[in-house]
């Protein structure tokens, strides 16, 4: 009976060897298949922080390429009446001069109408607003107003006293303010 003990014994501690190789592997594997998902940086903090300057001086620059292209629609739109479904020069809507804005200046297709830009981009809080930005206001029981953010509580919207600049704040539009959108990320 001791003889085939002996004999069993090397088998036996064989197999468990090869069950704790075999679960090592395991493990090992497991550890770098979640490790390729993290990037390590590569770069020494100073490296860093210039890549992180680097990219805010680029989005100042586009923020102000984005101001310097809306009033630039601004400028050419100024006189022009608020006429209800107008879209030319002749008179033009809420929704039409930000469609305009967008299409003209910005090179981004949006929908015609207020019913159909607050559907587009996403809903940020009023407090989130950036320069591009739309914000909606609830007009009347189904009337709803667009205009676009400029930055420094102030929005730019084809009103029926025309194109204008009209602060988010002013108490008719913070009374009725309903919703903001961002379309562009900046």
């Amino acid at each position: 009976m001791r003889k085939k003990m002996y004999f069993l014994l090397p088998f036996c501690l064989f197999f468990v060897a090869c069950a704790s190789v075999q679960k090592e592997v395991e493990i090992k594997n497991k550890i770098t298949q979640s490790d390729k998902y993290k990037q390590v940086s590569t770069q020494t903090p100073l490296e860093e922080l210039k890549t992180k300057e680097d990219e805010l001086s680029s989005n100042k620059n586009d923020l102000e390429e984005m101001n310097k292209a809306i009033m630039e629609f601004y400028s050419e739109w100024k006189d022009v009446k608020y006429v209800y479904g107008g879209n030319s020069k002749k008179g033009i809507d809420c929704s039409a001069f930000i469609q305009r804005i967008y299409k003209e200046k910005l090179d981004i297709q949006i929908p015609r109408s207020t019913w159909t830009q607050i559907k587009v981009g996403k809903k940020i809080k009023k407090s989130e607003l950036q320069l591009g930005d739309l914000i909606f206001f609830k007009t009347g029981v189904k009337d709803r107003h667009v205009g676009i953010y400029m930055g420094n509580g102030d929005f730019m919207h084809a009103s029926v006293k025309g194109i204008r600049f009209t602060k988010v704040d002013k108490p008719f539009y913070k009374k009725h303010y309903w919703m903001s959108r961002r379309i562009i990320d900046n």
